[in-house]
């Protein structure tokens, strides 16, 4: 049998949808627990029921085109009872939280009238669908609509947009407000976003977003209305890094010609919190890989400078953007099993977008020969719209150079044509074989699936907040938040590994020596708690290098695993993660301020199996001193149970080698 994909025979046969009247189409999930109903009743309503008790009720959703049609509106008709399949897939997921992906769902083709239609899918965990399109010429979207409706009540976690001014311009980077659906702020906010639905919760995602905006959600009432950036109609540039910006939008949503599907809406249905972090939805939904073999993609750690401010100390020399300070980075690197360096802004000049000519301070081939004799790669910072306005060019140069791959900032939209640009960067980086971290954008949207050279995405309120923030954007609360939301769409490049930690009461912003929220070991965690494939270490080399134990246990870890579970955690309290590489498990755990006991069973270890563990915990004195930690060894199995206490802020980590 083909191990990248396996279809049952039942996927062959088709089953009659049940209806409930003539005119709605109910689907069930494999199980049949979960259930969708579309409805043409005085227009299109979506709604999704989990053993009978209604979690969203009859909700409006349509397009209105260009040309008039209100597709979902009053007239829409189904055009005739459609059928239902039962598909069973199992594909390889290249860098992905496990080593497969399966899938079981039941799918059906809905007909409607003026030559668009709705494919749903209803799986155990998951209610998705989206329009599509078999119109010939130009297709015009004025807009979509979606009021999806939970109940005014309903507990909401909301991530809203940063820019007041220009709300469809940001970095997708902000914490949660945890509000109800009808006292939220008057903002949009971009997904995912969760909903408290009493018996599950339900996660509003989207995937496989092509030639399309992505979805905001402005709340208020009883439901989540969809809101969309415009197509952009005028462009402009800062003054600074040379980045362009949407300056007026035009009165429509999105333009195509021909037949084409729209991008998936998505409901991740979860009724227990381990279960988010692990949800598999928008990865499902996204077209499988086109890449073909991926074997050059290589992911792996980073040593990076930006975060850290260059702050290179006892050396004798200037730390700076300039070659001695990159070939100590390289030297670090090389030093401790760290694959890649980053050279971020300052490389080359960005006020002027010059892209193509470094800085003479890096002695750039120079510094490139010196990693290559190091075994370090190489990867660039750049600026979205600087690296697609002379895409080829840049990408054949730098690879032919020998660099690994681009880091792209500074995208701060997500209307179509920057939806457009992305691809277009995936595609022409994968032809010359880089790989990509992509930084200041929306949250991924399945990119990563279709394109395995995406290794990474930001969209997280991450490490580097941690620079200029305040108190009240409080990061140990995120970060045992984010992992059950965020990390359903994507990987996160949060940036972790900070030497310098807080504690509550003494924690301050310092933008030249920053120092994290929290403790040593929740730094740690970060490194097994996030999905993070090419993921950085923030710190200055020269705050590593007196504690090399340390330092060694963090560039020890794997970053990409072949199973992942969340043993125990609830959102907003704290995270326990295991992951399996090999015969190797890695263990972590997250907490908020509040200091927290647990006991941690081993029970997902095999049966007559023992295991070395090595296990660094917060130190007796974390609470006061948050850098404290303790690193010890013991032998453990399946049956062992081990109490584990985090301090306020705090984290552990184990790995676990048989």
């Amino acid at each position: 049998m083909n191990k990248n994909l396996r279809i049952s025979a039942a996927a062959l046969a088709c089953i009659a949808v049940l209806a409930a009247t003539a005119n709605d189409v109910k689907v069930v999930s494999p199980d049949r627990h979960l259930e969708a109903v579309i409805s043409d009743q005085g227009g299109l309503t979506l709604s999704i029921s989990l053993d009978g008790t209604v979690l969203m009720q009859s909700s409006q959703i349509g397009i209105t085109t260009g040309d008039g049609k209100n597709v979902g509106g009053a007239k829409t008709k189904i055009s005739k009872t459609p059928k239902t399949a039962y598909r069973e897939e199992q594909r390889l997921a290249p860098f992905y939280r496990q080593e497969y992906l399966t899938t079981k769902y039941h799918q059906c083709d809905i007909r409607l009238n003026d030559g668009f239609g709705i494919q749903m899918r209803v799986y155990d965990d998951a209610v998705a669908y989206r329009f599509y399109t078999t119109r010939k010429g130009e297709t015009k979207i004025k807009n979509e609509k979606a009021e999806y409706k939970f109940g005014k009540d309903r507990k909401a976690w909301l991530s809203y947009t940063t820019n007041d001014k220009k709300p469809y311009a940001m970095a997708f980077q902000n914490i949660y407000d945890v509000t109800t659906i009808d006292t939220a702020e008057n903002k949009i906010a971009f997904l995912p976003a969760t909903i408290d639905c009493g018996k599950a919760k339900v996660t509003v995602l989207e995937s496989n977003v092509k030639s399309y905006p992505c979805m905001f959600v402005k709340a208020g009432g009883d439901c989540l209305k969809a809101e969309f950036a415009p197509y952009p109609k005028k462009m402009a540039y800062y003054p600074w890094r040379h980045m362009s910006y949407v300056e007026e939008g035009d009165d429509f949503i999105a333009v195509s010609t021909g037949a084409r599907q729209y991008p998936w809406r998505a409901f991740a249905v979860t009724t227990s919190d381990t279960q988010m972090p692990v949800h598999d939805i928008v990865y499902a939904l996204a077209d499988d890989n086109c890449l073909g073999d991926v074997s050059w993609v290589k992911p792996g750690k980073v040593a990076w400078d930006w975060w850290n401010d260059w702050n290179l100390k006892g050396v004798d020399f200037k730390a700076g953007i300039n070659y001695d300070t990159y070939k100590y980075y390289i030297d670090f690197a090389s030093e401790y099993g760290i694959e890649y360096v980053v050279l971020d802004e300052g490389w080359y000049d960005s006020a002027k977008g010059d892209i193509l000519n470094p800085i003479p301070e890096i002695k750039f081939e120079q510094l490139l020969a010196h990693a290559k004799s190091k075994g370090v790669s190489i990867v660039l910072w750049a600026v979205f719209n600087v690296m697609d306005e002379n895409l080829e060019t840049i990408c054949k140069k730098y690879a032919d150079m020998g660099v690994a791959g681009f880091k792209v900032d500074f995208m701060d939209r997500n209307d179509q044509t920057a939806v457009e640009m992305v691809e277009r960067l995936a595609r022409c980086c994968a032809k010359h074989k880089l790989l990509l971290d992509l930084h200041g954008i929306y949250t991924p949207v399945g990119l990563n699936r279709t394109y395995p050279n995406v290794l990474n995405y930001e969209s997280v309120f991450g490490m580097e907040e941690a620079r200029w923030t305040t108190p009240d954007h409080d990061m140990p609360l995120y970060d045992v938040t984010f992992p059950y939301i965020r990390m359903m769409a994507g990987q996160v490049d949060f940036t972790p590994g900070a030497m310098r930690n807080g504690t509550k009461s003494d924690w301050k912003a310092i933008y030249t020596k920053p120092v994290s929220m929290g403790t040593r070991c929740h730094q740690l965690a970060c490194y097994i708690v996030h999905d993070s494939p090419f993921t950085m270490l923030a710190d200055t080399p020269t705050n590593y290098e007196p504690e090399p134990d340390y330092t060694r246990f963090v560039t020890s870890l794997p970053t990409v695993f072949d199973q992942t579970i969340i043993p125990q955690g609830e959102i907003g309290k704290y995270i326990v993660s295991a992951r399996r590489k090999g015969d190797a498990w890695y263990v972590a755990g997250q907490t908020n301020w509040d200091g927290r006991d647990i006991t941690l069973s081993f029970d997902f270890l095999p049966e007559g199996k023992t295991y070395k563990a090595s296990i660094v915990t917060d130190g007796v004195n974390a609470d006061h001193d948050a850098e404290d930690h303790k690193m010890e060894n013991q032998t453990v199995s399946k049956t062992t149970k081990m109490n584990i206490r985090m301090a306020g802020g705090g984290g552990f980590a184990i790995r676990l080698l048989p």
